[in-house]
């Protein structure tokens, strides 16, 4: 009698996920700053016992120029053990790539050979926004119900932001996934708590308002997002919304406790416009409602205005400028990347709410330009920026840009695209891998990074 056998890269908890066997590629997301050759997704060899390994062994070119590839996802992932939306035989077999500027979305096929994954299907701006009534997709996360798009603008580019589902087999764009948004207007990241019913959204700016660059006086304003919203996972309904107050400015990138019996996650906050900071936040469950505390301030960095790009110099200070976090998969270790000055900065968070610096190394950096020890050019510019952490916690990867017009404005003299592996000891502690430094191609720049098999910010879980 023939058996359906679930994806061995699907886990039912994330302590099967940390025993599963090492990622041997990793996808990185690059794109083109000036908008004149297509973006690609290149595949990198990190595998240590490879002749090639921490080298680019694939690339796939997008067919148009101008997407700006920023972040992506899976088709499906351990989410689909679930017992509430069980599609066990579905395959983490293609990647959902998003072009942040042009709204385009790339469908791309892993399985016949991942050191060349296959285009096989384009789904055009016009039919998203037609079907969903949304344009710039963000993020990408498969889910319990399929796949999880985040949308900055509405059909016009304008507020609303929010998610959009599609098919994570057929990739056919389902819908808006809000059925009452309440108060929510601006949209960025999203994640959720399948063990509370709980979704989590985040919020930047709509695309008028970053796509030419960060607006100082909108920065300024306090207009950009600085709220939370948390919502009925299963009816789509918006539950409450909390306010960082004015001071605190772009609420990114939410990291929830991957244990599903724990009620708790990690956002970071950019910048502080009392004095340029940075942190780091913990959503909990405060009886009936959800509340926010900081648990991380990182402060500025007093600097040279002759060293600073423009917009920086009358502050006479770099700002650490939090642009991505990670939670690896025990729930033990927070890793935090400080684009401006160029630490990445590793934190026991066993005790959420006590959270005890534990490993840090430099990088680039606006200021400093932090080398490698094997970087040819020992002045390094960009900063440790989307960070992704191995299945078992010992690897940590990052790459070094931003977001196009966002990387000139921090280094007016532009960015030399690489990539990074940091090993992590099992009691805490960061220290580079000599071995592994990518200078990337001079017409590309890398972004986010996704591990074969699933990594420490591409699944949920059901079970404990």
């Amino acid at each position: 009698m023939p058996m359906w056998r679930p994806d061995p890269s699907f886990y039912p908890s994330p302590r099967m996920a940390m025993k599963a066997p090492p990622e041997k590629f990793a996808f990185v997301a690059s794109f083109d700053p000036t908008r004149r050759q297509p973006d690609a997704l290149a595949v990198v060899d990190v595998d240590p016992a490879s002749s090639r390994y921490s080298q680019i062994v694939g690339s796939v070119e997008m067919p148009n120029t101008g997407d700006e590839l920023h972040h992506f996802g899976w088709n499906a992932c351990s989410s689909c053990l679930c017992p509430n939306a069980p599609h066990p035989h579905v395959e983490r077999r293609y990647l959902v790539v998003p072009g942040l500027r042009s709204s385009r979305i790339h469908i791309l096929d892993t399985k016949p050979d991942p050191r060349n994954p296959q285009l096989v299907k384009t789904i055009e701006p016009d039919e998203i926004a037609d079907k969903t009534g949304y344009t710039r997709p963000h993020t990408v996360h498969c889910g319990p119900g399929g796949v999880y798009v985040t949308a900055l603008g509405n059909a016009e580019g304008k507020a609303p932001g929010g998610i959009f589902l599609m098919d994570h087999e057929s990739f056919e764009p389902l819908g808006r996934w809000e059925v009452d948004r309440g108060p929510q207007l601006l949209g960025y990241d999203a994640w959720w708590h399948l063990g509370y019913d709980t979704m989590v959204t985040s919020e930047w700016g709509t695309p008028d308002t970053f796509e030419n660059g960060l607006v100082p006086e909108i920065l300024l304003g306090s207009k950009y997002g600085r709220r939370l919203h948390f919502w009925d996972f299963t009816k789509r309904r918006h539950l409450q919304a909390i306010d960082f107050g004015e001071e605190h400015q772009l609420v990114f990138e939410l990291r929830p406790a991957h244990d599903p019996t724990r009620a708790y996650g990690f956002v970071n906050c950019v910048v502080s416009l009392k004095d340029l900071s940075s942190s780091i936040w913990v959503w909990h469950r405060e009886g009936e409602r959800w509340a926010v505390r900081k648990i991380i301030e990182i402060p500025a960095e007093a600097a040279d205005p002759e060293q600073l790009p423009p917009m920086l110099k009358d502050f006479k200070a770099v700002p650490p400028l939090v642009t991505d976090i990670d939670l690896s998969m025990d729930d033990r270790f927070l890793y935090v990347a400080c684009w401006g000055t160029g630490e990445l900065r590793q934190y026991d968070v066993s005790d959420p709410f006590a959270a005890k610096l534990t490993g840090t190394v430099r990088i680039g950096g606006i200021v400093s330009r932090a080398g490698h020890p094997a970087a040819k050019n020992g002045a390094l510019n960009g900063g440790p920026q989307m960070v992704e952490i191995s299945r078992d916690g010992r690897r940590v990867y990052f790459t070094n840009s931003l977001y196009g017009v966002i990387d000139e404005q921090f280094y007016p003299d532009g960015i030399d695209g690489w990539m990074v592996k940091l090993d992590a000891g099992p009691d805490g502690g960061i220290v580079f891998d000599p071995r592994f430094f990518i200078d990337w191609p001079k017409n590309r720049r890398p972004h986010q990074i996704r591990l074969d098999g699933g990594d420490c910010s591409s699944d949920s879980y059901c079970y404990p």
